[in-house]
């Protein structure tokens, strides 16, 4: 199984390599993610799988390789710019605004992108077409029956899906997601791994989560880092049988060790 970029790919990121001293954070990364599709990123803690979504993203400067994304090279582009293009981190990227409800939340991340004055918490209905695509996006992460609620109202799982619709009002390409759900219950974590898979209809996702049973129902395509560099990448039941993949994470039990 071959862990290489692919040409017409929304992502094609080819010989992608961080250094922090001495220490080799991604070694020569090859990684492609087509339109449309949830691929997963897993590994052990410690393989650069944070170190990748931030370079990928622009917050981390690359010491070699290429980034092209929907046909252009952004290897040297900030981070702002290329979330004007429409490659956005979620989560790290975006803020919630406690003092501000729900809907007032995603109706100033709506407002950041189209430009639309929303003077200072003016009345909904002088505001009607910004908190109208609000309102559609809350509707989107299942948070529609929570507009009124004040943030800090809302479960740790609930604010996650909140930021997952702060960052779909950009109408994003391509969504970086870094362990959405990290630190959820398991119920939780069942509404984040259902919002997640519904991201397929808006744009592409590049997943990072430690819990491989969701990673291996979610992605289309699952890529494996070991040490900095991709070992396997394809479908998920290769990548679970890969002998390489079963003996640096996931064991004879096609389950994650240590990391997980």
């Amino acid at each position: 199984m071959t862990a290489g970029g692919a040409t017409g790919a929304l992502l094609d990121v080819r010989g992608l390599e961080k250094r922090f001293g001495g220490i080799v954070a991604t070694d020569r990364v090859d990684l492609a993610v087509g339109a449309g599709e949830v691929h997963a990123l897993i590994g052990p803690n410690g393989a650069g799988k944070t170190t990748l979504v931030a370079q990928l993203a622009g917050q981390l400067a690359s010491d070699r390789g290429r980034i092209v994304f929907d046909g252009a090279d952004i290897t040297a582009l900030p981070a702002h710019v290329r979330a004007r293009r429409g490659l956005v981190r979620s989560f790290q990227i975006t803020r919630l605004f406690r003092s501000a409800n729900v809907v007032e939340n995603v109706a100033l991340a709506v407002q950041a992108v189209s430009g639309t004055s929303l003077r200072a918490w003016t009345p909904v209905t002088q505001d009607a077409a910004l908190f109208e695509r609000a309102h559609a996006l809350l509707d989107e992460i299942g948070l529609a029956a929570k507009a009124s609620f004040d943030v800090a109202a809302l479960s740790h799982g609930e604010r996650r899906a909140l930021e997952v619709g702060m960052t779909l009002a950009s109408r994003p390409k391509l969504m970086l997601l870094d362990e959405p759900m990290a630190g959820m219950g398991p119920e939780e974590s069942m509404r984040m791994e259902a919002l997640v898979g519904r991201l397929r209809a808006v744009g592409a996702v590049l997943l990072i989560e430690h819990d491989v049973d969701a990673v291996f129902r979610l992605a289309d395509r699952v890529s494996v880092l070991v040490g900095g560099r991709v070992i396997a990448s394809g479908a998920p039941d290769a990548v679970r049988r890969d002998p390489a993949v079963i003996a640096a994470y996931l064991g004879d039990d096609g389950v994650a060790g240590q990391s997980r």
